[in-house]
């Protein structure tokens, strides 16, 4: 069954991921992949250090020939900040020793304080460093192959942000389709509405104004997804659970829904629930809405998949105000300044697409399995043709 572990820190000379459980004959490229990572780079209100961040790889193992061999496939990505300054070589240096300038003033809203307390540091970096968002780099290596599996499938995974800060998309805007993904990417914020894209930009001008930031909605839309992956059977295997725990384990994100979760909470059941006809045309049934999400009782319904990730403000600002502690001194203050954006929703739709692309995926291999590629598409194909 595909899984992945990553490792590495933000200043550290490298992140790697290991993904196992690809088939064998996956045909992928280092270009294919640093594609993919580099619209985790996009959106209006990106710091600089985007421009500076190259995520360079290297394919360390599990593929030869640009085909993947079945084996555990390893990546790295260089940190190309940690080769050109000699303060990292220093301060997330693995040999023994001791920093010069430990952090204790803690943030509010990120995991310093609380990591400190759990692991006995005395030092936040020690918990920063691994806790930053930088890690998602690795996620998105890993995606960039999940989606490449899915691909044989004719599976496809998008994702486009509906609002940012209290800039929301109309309730009856159109969704984009793959075919738009292009355009997505290209807007400033990579929200499909025109009208969005300029109430968005325009509150994040405002919040950059006041050296503040803002949080945001993505939904996640999973194209062609065939019916029957996940379970009903088991709570641990229920594809809206374990959709929802990729989301959620995104940094900074504190909301999922899936379809429109929320929303329908409110409704008569009358209301809530996607009425289902039988469409002679395509010999297949199908649902008039996608309030669902394309998934019921923990599996897919063979419908468009919808999920939403909500990301809060980031609780590192370019002009500290809120009240924090020296963990040192006990002495109050404000958060400490570190380099940081306006907001990362746009670049948190790509890792959220990831997410779901991965989970899609492993799901896919323990519905279909196969050793081979080629396996893997026939039994997917003889599922489909018996239903």
């Amino acid at each position: 069954m595909l899984r992945f572990l990553t490792a590495g820190e933000s200043h550290g000379q490298a992140l790697v991921v290991i993904v196992e459980g690809l088939p064998a004959g996956l045909e992928i490229t280092v270009e294919e992949i640093q594609a993919e990572m580099a619209r985790r780079r996009l959106g209006y209100g990106r710091g600089p250090r985007q421009k500076f961040e190259v995520d360079e790889l290297t394919l360390i193992g599990g593929v030869r020939h640009g085909r993947t061999l079945g084996s555990p496939v390893a990546i790295e990505i260089k940190n190309t900040e940690w080769f050109r300054s000699d303060k990292w070589h220093d301060e997330m240096s693995p040999a023994p020793g001791a920093t010069k300038a430990p952090l204790t003033q803690v943030r509010p809203g990120h995991a310093d304080l609380a990591g400190m307390q759990k692991y006995g540091f005395t030092d936040a970096r020690d918990v920063l460093e691994r806790a930053s968002a930088r890690e998602t780099a690795a996620r998105v290596a890993a995606g960039a192959l999940a989606k490449k599996l899915l691909s044989y499938l004719g599976i496809e995974v998008i994702s486009h942000v509906i609002q940012m800060g209290d800039a929301r998309v109309a309730v009856d805007a159109v969704r984009p389709t793959p075919d738009d993904l292009a355009a997505v990417d290209a807007s400033d914020v990579r929200c499909f509405d025109a009208s969005g894209t300029d109430a968005m930009v325009a509150a994040i001008k405002a919040a950059a104004k006041q050296g503040d930031s803002l949080g945001g909605v993505v939904e996640v839309l999973g194209f062609g997804v065939p019916v029957g992956l996940g379970s009903h059977v088991h709570w641990d295997r229920k594809l809206d659970a374990l959709i929802a725990q990729a989301l959620m384990s995104i940094q900074a994100v504190k909301g999922v829904e899936i379809g429109d979760g929320f929303e329908v909470a409110g409704r008569l059941g009358s209301q809530a629930h996607d009425p289902i006809r039988w469409d002679a045309d395509n010999e297949t049934y199908a649902r008039l809405s996608t309030l669902a999400g394309g998934l019921e009782g923990g599996m897919t319904n063979g419908e468009l998949v919808v999920a939403r990730a909500a990301m809060k403000p980031l609780a590192t600002l370019n002009r500290p105000t809120l009240e924090t502690v020296d963990t040192e001194t006990k002495e109050s203050g404000v958060s400490f300044k570190e380099r940081t954006d306006v907001t990362a929703v746009p670049a948190m739709g790509v890792v959220a697409e990831t997410m779901v692309a991965l989970v899609l995926a492993q799901e896919a291999q323990r519905k279909f399995g196969g050793d081979s590629v080629g396996e893997f598409v026939r039994n997917a194909e003889a599922f489909r043709v018996g239903l």
